[in-house]
């Protein structure tokens, strides 16, 4: 059980640093969204940690610790981690899913960056997709079937946040753009971030990760009626709340370099009602053949993981592989910098 003191820390912080999570969650009920506030509260505050810093392989690092320390039975000595750690062991939660988080926060601190929409996509599964799988697991859910349609919400959810912020990111040395998207425009990606401008090509990347982001959210739709009566209401939400961000990333033309999309209030307001009408339709609704559609190639592993019960985790080569690379750039930094000292 989550601490009520933990449990509201966690509620806080996700109300000020995560409005659109927190106008979703109110549809939940308590006994998923009180450890969903828990999940999230981890996850931002660790995202956070990473992005708030320039040198973020510490960052990285540190969280795996804080990882290994849930994972253990002894969390560190905060209201998140707590939080956190009792969500893993009330409800089963496989280690492979925290754990695709932690790789592509590793790829954040790389600076890595994504060739092909493909690619792409593998990133969002970690950032994004995996905290999908993970709030199947705390609905009780581990059919793979709506894991996966879970998982095309995050994607969709990812790709749009990441339409949004085209400019933010430019501006922080950050690009998430497909280099042969930017190859098609004629655009160099090192002359676009030192100078970021909307013009026809990059509206037209951004056009295309709405699209994509789009054709996700209808396919995830078929998985939400697989989802207990109580959750659906939230997930609906959610999935109309991001939605809305990407429509409004279309009606500024598309330029995420000199805005940045934003939604009202009363447009939440509006899709929580609309969240409540559309779980009514499913009472009569059959489900949708699109619900036994395989998993994106890039989520696979994140519903196998989940539907498995994977509890106990060996690190993927490929993430050890990371956090090996971040080690060593982490200690041939220290010298240098006691030197400066």
């Amino acid at each position: 059980m989550i601490d009520s003191a933990d449990l509201d820390h966690c509620r806080e912080a996700i109300r000020t640093g995560s409005l659109s999570f927190h106008a979703a969650s109110r549809l939940l009920p308590s006994s998923v969204r009180d450890p969903a506030l828990a999940l999230y509260a981890f996850c931002r505050l660790a995202d956070d940690a990473v992005d708030d810093t320039d040198d973020k392989a510490p960052a990285v690092l540190a969280l795996r610790d804080r990882l290994d320390l849930v994972y253990a039975g002894r969390p560190r000595n905060a209201a998140a981690d707590r939080a956190f750690a009792a969500v893993v062991q009330d409800f089963e939660m496989p280690r492979a899913l925290p754990d695709a988080l932690l790789e592509g926060l590793a790829w954040d601190a790389f600076g890595r960056r994504y060739d092909t929409l493909a690619d792409l996509r593998a990133y969002c599964a970690r950032v994004a997709s995996a905290v999908g799988a993970m709030m199947c697991v705390l609905m009780r859910v581990r059919d793979a079937d709506a894991l996966a349609r879970a998982c095309d919400l995050g994607l969709a959810m990812q790709l749009t946040n990441i339409a949004r912020d085209v400019g933010e990111d430019a501006r922080a040395g950050r690009l998430y753009l497909p280099l042969v998207w930017l190859e098609e425009v004629g655009l160099d990606p090192e002359a676009f971030l030192r100078n970021p401008v909307s013009d026809k090509g990059v509206k037209r990347m951004t056009r295309q990760l709405i699209d994509e982001a789009n054709a996700l959210y209808a396919r995830s739709e078929a998985g939400i009626a697989a989802l207990p009566m109580t959750c659906r209401p939230g997930i609906f939400a959610a999935r109309h709340v991001y939605a809305g961000i990407g429509h409004a990333v279309g009606q500024l033309g598309y330029d995420s370099i000199n805005s940045r999309a934003r939604t009202s209030g009363r447009q939440k307001l509006g899709w929580l009602g609309l969240s409540m009408a559309r779980t009514a339709a499913t009472f009569v609704v059959p489900r949708s053949p699109v619900l036994h559609a395989s998993p994106v190639a890039e989520v696979a592993f994140l519903v196998d993981a989940a539907a498995r019960k994977q509890v106990r985790f060996s690190r993927s080569d490929a993430l050890f592989s990371a956090l090996a690379q971040l080690e060593a750039r982490d200690r041939s930094k220290r010298p240098l910098d006691r030197a400066e000292a």
